[in-house]
């Protein structure tokens, strides 16, 4: 089977395709024929060895699949060939025509969602879910404000948050991806490449600030965040790609907090908790996972280029 190996930490250039042995699932095991593998910025950290996790070279990117099962191994109940399914994590890399996964990180599917759409379920989902109600113990009447709503995890975290009853506020930098946050649900929205935006931030909350931020560059943003929020409010970092100085007394003088967490580290119970969650919404509608951009395996390189540029507009897909 064709798949990207990485085999040494790097730039994009370092991801190659190469032919290598179809695996063959085990007791436990499915094997998952890879219609889409979603491209995440956590692969790029990853694969230029920044990120806390550093997988044994070579290895295949990738957490982030949909497609359907091809076989599986002995004592597996859960799914059957032809069966539907998205990955929450693999054993060997989503980033391939094939992938070896344990049956509990494969999940159904429903007819209505494309494999597209399917591959940019886990990361975007889970992330925005647990950042939201494991993290922020988001309340329906909070202010929300999505620092980078355009992408694959800003738009979820939009979606939910409204199913959540909050006031969503979202930003982003590119008038395409300002009418995707709007049309996907959130009430105001902000170009953050603008100077003046914060100002505008807080008059369209009648000056009392921000419950709430989920911010996806905190090396960039982190100091202004701190000066929007609202009394015990709360910043969760998802994502961070450098230092940044901040004052500290933004945060004692509004009594708030500053929160990180990495998916990864989710409890068991938190994972079932988010899945429960993905499979109601993507059945009742409420969650519409957003495709930007569909390229070529072969295109791997680009896309870790295009996931990390400015003016994010949905999710990356690969397509085997």
């Amino acid at each position: 089977m064709k798949a990207i190996q990485v085999y040494q930490f790097g730039g994009p250039e370092v991801l190659a395709v190469h032919e290598v042995p179809t695996p063959k699932p085990g007791p436990g095991e499915v094997l998952v024929r890879v219609r889409a593998a979603g491209v995440n910025p956590y692969d790029t950290y990853m694969r230029n060895g920044a990120y806390p996790v550093k997988p044994a070279l070579p290895y295949t990117p990738g957490s982030d699949a949909a497609g359907t099962i091809e076989a599986v191994g002995e004592g597996v109940a859960k799914v059957k060939p032809g069966d539907r399914v998205y990955t929450a994590t693999t054993l060997t890399g989503a980033y391939a025509e094939y992938a070896l996964a344990r049956e509990n990180q494969v999940y159904p599917l429903p007819e209505k969602i494309s494999f597209s759409q399917g591959a940019g379920l886990w990361v975007p989902y889970g992330t925005a879910y647990t950042a939201l109600r494991h993290h922020a113990d988001a309340r329906a009447g909070e202010t929300l404000l999505i620092h980078g709503a355009s992408g694959g995890v800003g738009i979820a975290a939009v979606q939910w948050a409204r199913t959540l009853g909050l006031t969503v506020i979202g930003t982003a930098g590119s008038s395409r991806g300002l009418e995707l946050v709007k049309k996907e649900g959130a009430h105001h929205v902000f170009d953050h490449s603008k100077a003046g935006y914060p100002e505008d931030i807080l008059k369209a909350t009648g000056g009392r600030g921000i419950d709430l931020i989920l911010e996806m560059l905190a090396n960039v943003n982190l100091g202004t965040d701190l000066k929007l929020l609202a009394f015990r409010g709360r910043v969760i970092v998802i994502g961070n790609r450098g230092e940044i100085t901040i004052n500290p007394r933004e945060l004692m003088a509004r009594r708030a907090a500053v929160r990180g967490f990495t998916l990864w580290a989710a409890t068991e119970a938190e994972c079932a908790e988010i899945h429960a969650a993905i499979a109601a919404g993507l059945e009742n509608g409420t969650l519409r996972p957003i495709v930007g951009k569909e390229l070529p395996l072969k295109d791997a390189p680009q896309a870790h280029i295009d996931v990390l540029a400015p003016g994010a507009f949905g999710k990356i897909v690969l397509i085997p």
